[in-house]
């Protein structure tokens, strides 16, 4: 098992010092049919970043991914890595290895010779071969299982074997499509941790595909979120939950309570918005919409305080719900509740498990009121 350590404060895209390591170009893919996969993508990705390309099936992200292996060619546009233009090389001869979320093993070849099956492709000499597969055994800490075959390991340790496999041909850039899919939960979570520890360990790039909102948010530097082929937002996973730039961004990444309004006084650092029954909202930031312009106020469902007092009276003419408890989930660490407002609309609230549930004060059918403080308030334009 690798040893966690605290995650390196990784941030070269805000240094002007700093080139981008691969460059995306304009790209595009339009296939025979005119279905369009990949619709005008631009990016950059710097050295040593944990770099993924995040949303739901369907939206172009393994088609990305397969262009950066040279798997799929553009319809338009480059893709540079370190100034050069990787769009005409093929894919043998691209300093990039791809694993898969099947991990792709030979079932009759033991671990060392899994991993050794690529460098004697290289025609790398047997003793530099050795050399690679002492290292990167030790890396994923698989030295004592280098004899067993795929069937012999768990799904955690054939995932390390193929990123073995990967690292001992040591590329510029690794690809993980889904590369934590075939594991279960528990297993996942762990195998996130020492996946990235390795990453850093090594200073390497890796770009991973994945749909799974958690594993990008936990493992990446840096996420692009993407929908029917084209980049919602580019972002830090903190930025992303935090401030997201449109109500796609804001309902995929995590849970979000959202509402319609429109705009009824701003300035340089608040924005009030009123709705259609006329409750009033309140945002400790400004946007750029004038006063009347129809807007979406969101709020997540931890940052909501839920309670059967009403709140004191600066407070509620802002920012303030009522509502009854129509469900609560039970999950354990924290409680879910499900609030049915006065004209029909449903509130998420989520509240941590300080007590046992039967020691709980708000239950079904509750009468309660809900509040939020404006730094929690995000407005979204679209």
């Amino acid at each position: 098992m690798v040893n966690l350590k605290p995650r390196q404060r990784l941030e070269p895209w805000n240094d002007p010092q700093k080139s981008p390591y691969i460059q995306i170009e304009n790209v595009s893919k339009v296939y025979d049919d005119g279905y369009i996969a990949v619709d005008d993508i631009s990016l950059s990705i710097y050295e040593g970043e944990f770099f993924s390309l995040l949303g739901p099936s369907g939206c172009g992200k393994t088609t990305l991914l397969r262009m950066l292996a040279g798997f799929e060619a553009p319809t338009q546009g480059k893709i540079l890595l370190e100034g050069e233009d990787l769009t005409i090389t093929p894919p043998h001869k691209r300093p990039v290895n791809m694993m898969f979320q099947s991990y792709a093993l030979f079932p009759h070849m033991s671990v060392e010779q899994n991993i050794m099956f690529g460098l004697k492709q290289d025609k790398l000499d047997k003793a530099e071969r050795l050399k690679r597969i002492n290292e990167v055994l030790e890396i994923v800490k698989l030295t004592a299982y280098r004899k067993r075959k795929p069937h012999q390991l768990s799904g955690g340790q054939q995932q390390r074997v193929a990123l073995a496999r990967n690292l001992a041909k040591k590329p510029k850039i690794i690809l993980l499509d889904e590369p934590l899919g075939a594991l279960d939960k528990k297993l996942r979570e762990q195998t996130q941790f020492e996946l990235v520890n390795i990453q850093e360990e090594l200073n390497m790039t890796f770009i991973m595909v994945t749909h799974d909102q958690q594993e990008a948010m936990t493992m990446s530097t840096r996420i692009a979120v993407m929908s029917q082929g084209r980049m919602m937002q580019l972002s830090t996973p903190t930025a992303l939950y935090e401030y997201p730039k449109s109500r796609y961004v804001a309902d995929f990444i995590g849970d979000i309570n959202i509402f319609e309004g429109y705009i009824t006084e701003k300035g340089c650092d608040y924005t009030l918005v009123e709705d259609r029954d006329d409750k009033c909202y309140s945002a400790n930031r400004s946007v750029e919409a004038a006063a009347g312009e129809n807007v979406w106020l969101a709020v997540r469902p931890e940052k909501i305080n839920i309670s059967k007092t009403p709140p004191k009276d600066e407070l509620k003419s802002q920012n303030h719900l009522y509502g009854e408890v129509w469900d609560i989930a039970y999950l354990g660490n924290l409680s879910i509740y499900y609030v049915m407002l006065e004209n029909g609309e449903k509130v998420t609230v989520t509240r941590t498990n300080r007590l046992r549930d039967e020691e709980k004060e708000i239950t079904w059918e509750d009468k309660v009121h809900l509040t939020w403080k404006a730094h929690a308030s995000i407005i979204l334009l679209n």
